[in-house]
């Protein structure tokens, strides 16, 4: 893990001797020093990950296809790299933007920033207890969690329970500055990382200030953390959590923060400056990331085919063809036969020269929204046995997103028990553990949650966690010949460690044909 924050080198420079004169015994930035609230509140700008997992996630589940194997063309992918992730293949290809070097790195990247503000917190505590810090250790510790929710989800197994897993190799969880370039570090399990997370969430939660920020929707406010912390435990299955954080989020009545849908507008750009607006109260966390993810439409791999009828053309238990909501907002790119996208992940570009053409590719992520945190809640309620408050909810995310009939507990029965299989997937949650039991009554409102939530969080990447979630079996055909099929037990759902992660000692991700010796799985087996 290479630290690229100059600001935490600097702080270990020092002024040799008094003697020097004016010019040199002068710090040429005051920001090096993180001794006043405000220059930690600086720092921890830092402490959100610039990169876009999105794009891992997208092509690793089903709502990515090869359009190689459904249309009669021999198109080509945006990078190589997009080859290797289709197939759950290691990823050798790029260490750039969008890779799993980029998410690893950034992720910890933004995590050394948490570790050095909650560092020189504790310094400035020590020195004055009266200063209030609180605000900048609650974003600290948070932004600590949500960077290790991230990489777990990515890099690791799906949590099962706490006795499973145990066995499930996670990642290192960093809490101390790092004071090297490069440390040695060892994966703890899954089970551990999961503790750590949720102890760093309740740690920091009730420390949350909104009067701290002058634009609170880009960093951790009150209400995105309450969204983080909904999430993290629908993933742990702590569904009273879940229902108890949402209700903070929502309110009584979660209707007037949906999205409105009923605009109309003029292009791409419209639409997606208008989808991440800090101002609609839908948008809790807006994260600006580096990523090229919007290059791939209109390539080998597109939202095409069984992905598209599964999600923006595919009829659902209250409309018929595409979802209202989507009407005049889905465009194209290359040849319409390519697939179609929706322009929540269309890039903003910066040029750094207009004449050359040259800058940065930017995306700006919605973290955390009221739409997927009332899904969140759904879920929840339905293993609480709530089932109508979950209906509920679930009619709430229905007619905002346009649908004209009436959703009810009969029309969500009839629909999922008896559409066709493309949405009704088998649910492996049994597998996965003994005590994620889905029950006959239970099932169809989560096949019902499961499609919405594909719909909400498309582009996002949380369709591979809800996969992985549930241990959904999905196939990757890959040109005309080749067809990957990925069980609920397919080491592959831990997409590999980046390479030169591995090269400097920590312990991969198995495989069945890779062999892992058996004293870098000792290496784990003492951490866990």
């Amino acid at each position: 893990m290479k630290n690229k924050f100059i600001i935490i080198v600097c702080l270990s420079l020092v002024i040799f001797t008094s003697s020097c004169d004016d010019f040199l015994s002068t710090q040429p930035d005051n920001r090096t020093q993180l001794d006043t609230p405000e220059k930690i509140s600086q720092l921890l700008v830092s402490a959100y990950p610039t990169a876009n997992y999105g794009t891992l996630c997208e092509l690793s589940s089903d709502n990515f296809v090869d359009n190689n194997s459904i249309l009669p063309v021999i198109l080509s992918s945006f990078e190589r790299l997009d080859d290797q992730i289709f197939a759950w293949e290691p990823a050798s290809a790029s260490i750039e933007q969008d890779s799993p070097s980029d998410v690893w790195q950034k992720c910890y990247s933004a995590i050394s920033a948490a570790n050095h503000a909650l560092a020189a917190i504790a310094v400035l505590h020590a020195k004055d207890s009266t200063i209030d810090l609180n605000a900048q250790k609650g974003e600290a510790l948070i932004s600590r969690a949500y960077s290790h929710f991230i990489l777990v989800n990515v890099f690791s197994q799906a949590y099962k329970d706490e006795t499973s897993s145990v066995d499930d190799m996670g990642i290192p969880y960093a809490t101390e500055p790092e004071t090297v370039v490069q440390g040695k570090y060892t994966r703890e399990s899954v089970t551990s990382v999961y503790t750590k997370i949720q102890k760093d969430i309740e740690d920091g939660i009730d420390l949350i200030s909104d009067q701290k920020y002058s634009v609170p929707k880009y960093r951790f406010n009150k209400k995105a953390v309450a969204a983080f912390a909904t999430r993290f435990f629908l993933y742990k299955r702590d569904y009273q959590k879940v229902v108890s954080y949402a209700g903070y989020v929502l309110g009584a009545d979660p209707t007037p923060m949906m999205r409105n849908w009923n605009k109309n507008y003029g292009s791409t750009t419209e639409i997606v400056y208008d989808y991440i607006n800090s101002e609609h109260s839908c948008n809790l966390l807006l994260i600006p990331t580096m990523s090229w993810f919007s290059r791939n439409f209109g390539t080998r791999y597109g939202h095409n085919g069984d992905a598209m009828e599964g999600s923006t053309y595919g009829s659902g238990p209250t409309w018929s063809g595409m979802l209202p909501c989507f009407s005049g907002k889905l465009y194209i790119r290359g040849q319409q036969d390519y697939g179609v996208f929706f322009p929540k992940c269309d890039e903003m570009f910066e040029y750094t020269d207009k004449v050359a053409g040259i800058g940065y590719a930017h995306i700006v992520r919605a973290e955390f929204t009221a739409e997927e945190t009332l899904l969140c809640r759904a879920e929840a309620l339905i293993y609480l046995n709530r089932i109508p408050e979950a209906v509920a909810d679930l009619q709430v995310w229905n007619y905002s997103h346009l649908a004209t009939s009436q959703l009810t507990e009969n029309v969500i029965r009839t629909f999922y028990t008896t559409s066709k299989p493309l949405f009704v997937k088998k649910l492996n949650a049994d597998k996965m553990s003994s005590s994620f039991i889905v029950t006959a009554a239970q099932e169809p409102f989560i096949h019902c949650i499961l499609h919405f939530r594909r719909i909400e969080t498309m582009f996002d990447g949380y369709r591979w966690f809800d996969l992985k979630r549930y241990g959904i079996e999905i196939e990757h055909s890959i040109g005309r010949t080749r067809l990957e099929i990925l069980a609920y037990d397919d080491y592959r759902r831990a997409i590999q460690l980046p390479e030169e992660v591995i090269a400097a000692g920590m312990v991969p991700n198995p495989r069945l044909d890779v062999q892992i010796p058996s004293s870098q799985f000792q290496l784990f087996k003492e951490n866990k």
